[in-house]
């Protein structure tokens, strides 16, 4: 059942791995692409790695970038990682110039993302559950929440629209708002409309023309995402 929360809160070996990969991050593809959407700043805050050498039954994940789900009590703990396609015919164009974060990439045949077998859906970023604020922001993915930080407003991450558990919402209870970020089309409104619908304190936002958190700060810049949710 999607309201029952998951007994396995930390994924085996995922501290290791997360350090492992993170070490192969510099000079790595995954390091040019963050960069390419924007994120190059804040990246090694959020422990971001690469897979260049894989660690044993990783191996499937080569030439990924990688994503740990740091808690807040530091690098060393890391509840999960996931995997993410930045192979070049998904993220270029015919010009090898980035297709992220204004235009959709293009996996075809496979998904962007892997989680790690027997893994549940989490909220990225719980740091942001715990930082001295009457505000908190609530976005479609992991890039999106590191573009909000970038912004300087705190933000958590869910892993899709499907990925949303109802034993999600009592970590956003003390909050005076909630701001719900939706990607500027049908299922993200609706889903968000949803979740508002759920949440007294949540605050839908739409930033418009199909724009998502890290398109709108990479073309507008952090000072109009802030005036978009009145801060």
């Amino acid at each position: 059942m999607a309201s029952e929360k998951p007994k396995n809160l930390q994924m085996k070996g995922s501290a290791e791995a997360a350090k492992a990969y993170h070490s192969q991050y510099k000079g790595s593809p995954a390091e040019a692409y963050l960069a390419a959407r924007g994120l190059g700043e804040v990246s090694n805050r959020f422990g971001m790695g690469y897979v260049g050498s894989a660690l044993t039954g990783d191996e499937r994940s080569t030439g990924m970038l990688v994503i740990p789900y740091l808690r807040p009590a530091g690098a060393e703990f890391v509840a999960t990682i996931r995997f993410r396609c930045i192979a070049d015919e998904c993220v270029k164009d015919e010009n090898g110039e980035y297709l992220a974060p204004t235009r959709r990439e293009n996996h075809v045949g496979h998904g962007k993302y892997q989680s790690l077998p027997g893994d549940h859906p989490r909220i990225y970023n719980t740091a942001a559950l715990i930082a001295p604020s009457p505000y908190i922001a609530l976005s479609e993915g992991e890039f999106d929440t590191q573009a909000s930080e970038l912004a300087g407003v705190p933000c958590v991450g869910k892993q899709g629209t499907s990925a949303w558990r109802d034993y999600f919402y009592p970590a956003l209870v003390g909050f005076e708002v909630v701001f719900i970020i939706a990607d500027g089309d049908d299922p993200g409104i609706k889903a968000a409309d949803k979740m508002a619908a759920e949440m007294p304190n949540g605050k839908v936002i739409l930033l418009g023309a199909d724009h998502d958190i890290n398109s709108f700060v990479h073309t507008k810049g952090v000072d109009a995402y802030r005036r978009k949710l009145g801060l």
